[in-house]
């Protein structure tokens, strides 16, 4: 399990270092200023790993951490305010960026793997990203006829 925990330290920390980039080149947000919330990212991410890895449940480790986040994050915890105010710093969008390339570069190199899911699944990939595609175009197309804009 330390082999484990030590590249999933490794991983998170090119993925906060990423993300901190992101972050500041994104939304202006100074990496040292968004450096406190994004350790206390880092570390919720590595309980629930932990967490999912040590106990026997077939539950997720994305759930051990949302709950982790969303209980360090509630009013009535001592502590609340000030990890709200420091991953306040942290845009949701500077962490899926990295978070994102790196899934795909997980199937794309595995597309073996992905393959033996079948042609379903191919053909569901692609009616999702289509769908999302347009619905995104058709939505800015409203919104900018409506502002006026185009």
């Amino acid at each position: 399990m330390l082999k484990n925990i030590q590249e999933w330290i490794i991983l998170l920390s090119i993925f906060a270092v990423v993300s901190l980039a992101a972050n500041w080149i994104g939304y202006d947000v100074m990496p040292l200023s968004a450096l406190p919330g994004m350790l206390i990212l880092v570390l919720i991410c590595l309980a629930g790993l932990i967490i999912q890895k040590a106990l026997s449940y077939k539950i997720p480790s994305v759930a051990y951490i949302a709950i982790i986040g969303i209980v360090l994050s509630m009013p009535w915890m001592p502590g609340s305010s000030i990890v709200v105010k420091w991953t306040s710093e942290v845009q949701l969008l500077a962490l899926t960026t990295p978070i994102l390339a790196y899934a795909g570069i997980a199937i794309g190199r595995s597309w073996t793997d992905f393959v033996k899911l079948g042609w379903r699944t191919i053909v569901v990939a692609v009616f999702v990203l289509l769908g999302t595609f347009l619905g995104s175009a058709i939505i800015a197309e409203v919104v900018l006829r409506f502002q006026g804009i185009i």
